[in-house]
């Protein structure tokens, strides 16, 4: 498909042919959703277990008196109550490891992208010059765009003065092709692409 091409200031720069096998794919719920969740559990590190009552080196044996010593009948030192005793209730381990095909993630990242041209809030820019890295230039091309809540994806490496330029706005994320990924894709209201993260995107599929 055909799509065009637009500078920051929202000029036309062209037109730019996106691959269908990429771009033209017909969303759907549930791979999304997979992938969506496969990303966030990745997330998740390891807690780290707490020693309970069993885990504690300490004597068992009982070091009292069962009556007439005025104090509590326990038995051994290992009990929660006892300051380097076993923690009550503790963390578990719980190790989240999931796993998912490679051509489902692949699969779900190409239908991010094509959920994105379907509901036409991609856009496709020429490259991200900012006029000397500054927010104010930003925030008035984002405002000819007309983008909000957006993501930006640039080639190799991030555009180093719209990196500057961006730092304090709300609402602008950036990140370079490699880090392209279905939940900040789905999570932005709008997506916008370089030329540069066009080539990438399709290289990386075809590859």
């Amino acid at each position: 498909m055909k799509v065009k091409v637009q500078t920051l200031d929202a000029a036309e720069a062209g037109d730019l042919e996106l691959n269908d096998a990429v771009f033209g794919l017909e969303p759907r719920a549930d791979i999304l959703h997979r992938v969506v969740t496969w990303q966030l559990e990745k997330r998740r590190g390891t807690a780290r277990a707490t020693r309970e009552r069993s885990d504690v080196a300490r004597t068992g044996k009982k070091f009292g008196r069962q009556k007439g010593g005025g104090t509590a009948r326990h038995g051994d030192r290992r009990a929660p109550v006892f300051i380097g005793g076993g923690k009550a209730h503790g963390a578990r381990v719980r190790d989240f490891n999931p796993s998912l095909n490679k051509k489902v993630r692949a699969l779900g990242l190409k239908m991010a992208l094509s959920s994105k041209v379907k509901a036409g809030t991609l856009t496709i820019i020429d490259s991200l010059d900012v006029a000397e890295g500054k927010t104010k230039a930003l925030v008035a091309s984002l405002a000819k765009l007309n983008l909000n809540k957006v993501l930006f994806i640039d080639g190799d490496a991030v555009n180093i003065s719209f990196a500057k330029a961006s730092a304090n706005i709300v609402g602008v994320d950036l990140l370079p092709a490699v880090g392209a990924n279905v939940y900040d894709i789905l999570k932005a209201d709008s997506l916008v692409l370089t030329r540069a993260a066009v080539e990438k995107l399709e290289a990386r599929f075809n590859g």
